[in-house]
């Protein structure tokens, strides 16, 4: 699934007044690393730490404002769910593009895999300059090469590579597309993530079964020559987005921890100790506190935030918040991934919802992990007039939430 968005000029009205770029203050979330006073806000220069190596890299800076971007092209490259008939659609601003069934003239031999993972391909374009990113990489490497080929992603084009977490769902085919793809891939391909933590083993202690949730393969990623970048604090990626940085939590939402963690490394994989925070290095097995996710934006021209919240395990409405902050600009033009909200109760689904609205995205995509009570409740709080039956967003979902291309435009 994919989702083209465009860009134009929105002239304020009294529904919707236009809203001014926030200065940034060094008490604001995750506002370290950024140089105060500066206007609409300035991206220091980052350390990072090679995490497979202790050799440090540098984050890109830019100084003013998040860049503005024409258009914002997101494919849904893996997801729990796909609905092969679903139609394509238009939409003021917003074209949404189904894949379908992978057939041709031929009889059919394969079509995309879905399974319960989630991997998202962007492609953003300002003036002439183009940047591809990958966001996650699914369950399975046999999952993410088949529908990045399927889909005509390029591994040549990509310019930057985020993970969002370390959950088996989410990384699991990281490294199977770089052993892939070796030789084809840029020299130094950035990999972005939220810190050390994300390296630790990690056990799955949710119903309906517990059992190992997998760990990353250290040794893998400096052979396969990718420079992996620790983002604790914002960081622009690639010149066209930022992570949000860890999140903190602000709002009434609770992480929600299905997985435990193992402190320590050995044979060339783990997480090393010294490099944790001290609450999580406090036992040799841990509850998963997802200190080290991220989420990741970008500023689509004269609209706002495109939002890629991934799995939400510190909660959307943090996730949404973070991005604010890292990015000075108010505006939520769109949110799309998983919202971690099928194990919860009903009150905490009607209270995220609640907050939504109050956020009031223009565009809102559920996937992978939210669940059904959240589509529910979603639908039930908040239905269309005819008067804004042509706007998806909370108050009209783009569904079904799988295999899509969104294409976003200014």
């Amino acid at each position: 699934m994919g989702f083209n968005y465009t860009s134009d000029s929105i002239a304020p009205t009294p529904a919707r007044p236009q809203v001014p770029r926030r200065q940034f203050f060094c008490d604001e979330v995750g506002r370290r690393e950024f140089i105060c006073g500066g206007g609409a806000g300035v991206l220091s220069v980052i350390l990072a730490t090679l995490l497979a190596g202790s050799k440090p890299v540098r984050a890109e800076a830019v100084t003013g404002s998040l860049p503005e971007l024409d258009r914002v092209a997101v494919r849904i490259v893996i997801d729990s769910y796909q609905f092969a008939v679903a139609p394509s659609r238009k939409l003021p601003n917003l074209d949404v593009q189904h894949f379908g069934w992978g057939l041709s003239d031929k009889p059919p031999r394969r079509t995309l895999v879905s399974e319960f993972g989630l991997a998202m391909h962007v492609e953003s374009r300002r003036g002439n300059e183009t940047r591809n990113i990958l966001v996650d990489f699914g369950f399975a490497p046999e999952a993410l090469l088949n529908n990045t080929n399927l889909l005509g992603i390029d591994p040549a084009a990509i310019d930057a590579l985020v993970l969002s977490h370390g959950h088996q769902d989410h990384f699991g085919g990281l490294v199977g597309f770089l052993q892939a793809h070796n030789g084809k891939l840029k020299p130094k391909l950035p990999l972005f993530v939220g810190g050390e933590g994300c390296f630790c083993a990690r056990e799955w202690t949710a119903p309906p079964v517990r059992g190992s949730f997998g760990v990353i393969d250290r040794k893998a990623l400096e052979e396969a020559d990718v420079a992996v970048t620790s983002t604790e604090r914002p960081a622009l990626i690639a010149d066209h987005a930022v992570t949000t940085g860890q999140i903190s939590q602000k709002s009434f939402e609770k992480v929600l921890s299905p997985s435990a963690m193992t402190i320590g490394f050995e044979r060339g994989v783990g997480c090393y100790p010294e490099r944790l925070s001290e609450a999580e290095r406090t036992a040799p097995v841990v509850p998963d506190q997802f200190q080290h996710v991220i989420a990741t934006a970008f500023n689509l021209k004269g609209r706002g935030l495109v939002v890629l919240t991934s799995c939400s395990h510190r909660g959307v409405v943090n996730a949404i918040r973070q991005a604010q902050a890292a990015s000075g600009v108010e505006k939520i033009h769109a949110v799309i991934g998983g919202f971690h909200l099928a194990p919860y109760q009903e009150e905490y689904v009607r209270d995220t919802v609640k907050a939504l609205q109050e956020i009031d995205p223009t565009y809102l995509v559920p996937l992978h992990c939210t669940g059904e009570p959240f589509y529910e409740a979603a639908r039930a709080a908040t239905r269309p007039t005819p008067a804004k039956a042509d706007r998806v967003g909370i108050k009209d979902q783009v569904s079904p939430p799988a295999k899509i291309s969104f294409l976003m435009t200014a």
